[in-house]
């Protein structure tokens, strides 16, 4: 059996557990709690029951893994879905949706989101989902003292890679770039970064809606750019290869604890990892990821989103109560959150750090959403399967040796195959 298997095996006698524990629950007594299912574990999933805590039912909160799609199919076939979910790809939100498994939902009147993740939960005209938690996917971390200053646009970004790859190779000093490549979903996001930037209006979004070759222009000269910087001699610590035994979270250990590298590509959530692990000092900055120009740079947003499955009356009422921006103030408070809800004061935010990346979300020219969580089936990608898969193995290629005509060839006829795949099932699956 694959990892993936065992992963989704894994996955399903936790989702069968959970529903022997949610019968003995029912039939202790007449009073169900409302019941949430959610992909957040440790400090996440704690502040989410801050959360739900002061909504005016009780509420269950189930941690479901990193495969809540096969959990929650898993308590479909059993006919024991929750009340609500937490989904953290709006491509499932729309195939649940397609599927018959939601219920439509309306919002909080405060309710409003950035340009790029608006439509996203959206199937028929209907609205089946509402943004609950945001993420800003557009940032590089880093110390003052190691980079005195960071690059404005790409072309500087290659530049500063080149010669602080040159002096680690020489033992002078870290390596310029950590990345967790044992973590496929970092890489993508390394991708759309780059494909924002050099995508004319609707390229990226008509490859996110399958109207797009694969094998086309700005697929390619995105590839082409991120091979031009993996490929750099002594870019990340021990070498491609170590790279991809790397996870995201120990990428970042490697800039802010071992200091073994000068930057870390990532999210705003490295804040969590770097508050674990630097143990005081210096704190990291940051900058947005560079493109073709310093003035123009395009931000890539994820999201959580929260849905009401079918049969609950009551997870429609928790899903427009989540929607409000002010029911997630104690998660607000606590830091390591940022709302999708731009009716969220900025002053609301508790550290001066969090109050920008709100800022930038709402300032931003270009904004973009997570490409891969858009992509339909397994093509989105999960441990060894599409996208994730074939960016590893470009990767692989690129810090390998392999020429990097060859590796865009590659990877482009492997992202062409899966889409025409992904088509095929979805023409399948409406027959």
């Amino acid at each position: 059996m694959t990892a993936a298997g065992r992963l989704r095996r894994r996955t399903l006698l936790r989702a069968a557990a959970a529903v022997s524990a949610t019968a003995a629950t029912s039939c202790a007594g007449p009073a169900r709690s409302v019941q949430v299912v959610v992909v957040w574990s440790g400090g996440e999933l704690a502040r989410f029951r801050e959360v739900v805590a002061r909504y005016g039912a009780p509420v269950q909160v189930l941690g479901a893994g990193n495969d809540i799609d096969a959990f929650l199919s898993a308590r479909r076939l059993a006919g024991t879905s929750p009340d609500v979910a937490i989904l953290p790809r709006s491509g499932l939100v729309t195939e649940y949706a397609r599927r018959g498994w939601l219920r439509e939902v309306t919002p909080a009147a405060s309710y409003a989101v950035p340009a790029g993740m608006a439509d996203l939960l959206s199937r028929g005209g209907r609205r089946y989902g509402v943004w609950v938690k945001a993420a800003h996917k557009s940032l590089f971390w880093y110390f003052p003292s190691t980079l005195a200053q960071p690059p404005g646009t790409w072309d500087e970004l290659v530049t500063i890679t080149r010669r602080l790859g040159a002096r680690a190779r020489a033992g002078a000093g870290p390596a310029p770039l950590a990345i967790g490549a044992a973590d496929g979903w970092v890489l993508t996001d390394w991708f759309e970064n780059v494909l924002a930037d050099v995508a004319a209006p609707g390229e990226y979004e008509a490859l996110a809606g399958g109207g797009a070759d694969w094998r086309g222009r700005p697929v390619r000269y995105a590839l082409e750019r991120l091979a031009e910087l993996w490929s750099v001699a002594g870019a990340f610590p021990g070498g491609g290869r170590r790279a991809l035994l790397t996870q995201f979270e120990e990428s970042v250990i490697q800039v802010v604890h071992h200091r073994q590298a000068a930057m870390v590509f990532e999210g705003d959530f490295v804040e969590a990892v770097d508050a674990r692990f630097r143990g005081g000092g210096e704190a990291p900055a940051t900058f947005r990821f560079p493109g073709s120009r310093a003035a123009e740079r395009p931000l890539i947003l994820g999201g959580d989103a929260a849905v009401a499955f079918a049969d609950s009356t009551r997870g429609v009422e928790l899903v427009r109560w989540l929607s409000d921006g002010a029911s997630f103030t104690p998660w607000l408070r606590a830091g390591g959150y940022l709302s999708p809800n731009v009716t969220v004061p900025l002053e609301a935010y508790p550290d001066p750090v969090r109050r920008r990346f709100a800022a930038e979300l709402r300032t931003a020219g270009t904004v973009r959403f997570d490409l891969s969580d858009r992509l339909p089936g397994p093509f989105t990608g999960t441990d060894g399967v599409g996208i994730w898969r074939i960016m590893q193995d470009f990767f692989a290629d690129v810090t390998g040796g392999v020429a990097a005509a060859e590796a865009v060839r590659r990877a482009t006829g492997q992202l062409a195959a899966e889409a025409r795949a992904a088509e095929a099932r979805a023409a399948e699956r409406g027959r």
